[in-house]
């Protein structure tokens, strides 16, 4: 088991920033921004999602057997065949998203909460069962009532859970309003939240460093900011801010992501970088 790893910034440029439109890596272009990124500092690697096919499973087999100092883990929908997927790959890590805003679970699923707060404890303890430790994501948090982040939070907690995601899944919040939710969140909630910004706004690398700044533990980033619809927070800019107010996380190489950020500008066709 691999022991779980200090550093706050969480690398999804091979999960979220590949649902960039038109963006697909190749299992050896993951394998190499996976090593770029251990070589970076970077501690903690959303690799992918498994479920999604054999080409996608072979890809994370590689990224695993790469001796990474890093944390690998894969993402997961709460259900039986997503985590099942990501133990035969071989991680050890999993995170589990589970909506949390009533916009999600009512109009978009057509489900209740006791549904998905029961979907997500089968889910947990199937991953437990086979040694893995989990984390969980609360999508669409910044649509719902900060009592059902925090409810959920409290259920991961008695669920064994590391660490919850808090998920601006559609990019509606702004730098002030994010300090003065998180700040009220991470007063009351015992687990340590991870940020998760996009940049619908052009504001993810602002509201994730606001958020740092405010009580959570932890941010995602993906490199030259790429992601779904507008993207999300970029590694090289979060860092470069973090540098500029001693924040940095230790051992953490701001050049070496900077790099990373031209290649994988190259790899997507995204060329944010001259």
């Amino acid at each position: 088991m691999q022991e779980l790893k200090p550093g706050f910034l969480i690398d999804t440029t091979m999960r979220d920033g590949e649902q960039a439109a038109g963006v697909v890596f190749s299992a050896m272009e993951k394998l190499g921004i996976a090593i770029a990124l251990d070589n970076a500092g970077i501690t903690w690697i959303e690799a992918g999602t498994p479920v999604m096919g054999q080409e996608e499973a072979e890809a994370m087999r590689l990224i695993l057997n790469a001796g990474l100092k890093a944390v690998a883990f894969s993402w997961n929908r709460a259900c039986h065949q997503d985590i099942v997927a990501s133990v035969a790959c071989g991680f050890e890590f999993l995170h589990i998203s589970v909506p949390v805003s009533d916009l999600h679970i009512y109009r978009k699923l057509k489900q209740s909460r006791k549904w998905v707060y029961e979907q997500l404890t089968s889910a947990v303890f199937l991953a437990q069962s086979h040694g893995c430790r989990v984390s969980v994501g609360a999508e669409d948090a910044s649509r719902a009532h900060p009592d059902q982040f925090l409810e959920l939070a409290e259920l991961s907690e008695r669920l064994g859970a590391v660490r919850i995601r808090y998920a601006d899944t559609v990019g509606l919040l702004d730098p002030f309003t994010t300090r003065k939710r998180i700040s009220h969140l991470a007063a009351r909630c015992s687990l340590p939240i991870e940020f998760h910004a996009h940049n619908d706004f052009g504001l993810a690398t602002a509201n994730t460093v606001a958020a740092l700044q405010s009580g959570a533990l932890f941010a995602s980033v993906t490199a030259t900011g790429i992601g779904e619809r507008a993207g999300n927070a970029a590694l090289e800019e979060v860092l470069a801010v973090l540098e500029e107010t001693d924040i940095i996380p230790e051992g953490t190489n701001l050049a070496a992501a900077q790099k990373i950020g031209c290649q994988v500008a190259a790899m997507s066709s995204r060329h944010k970088f001259s």
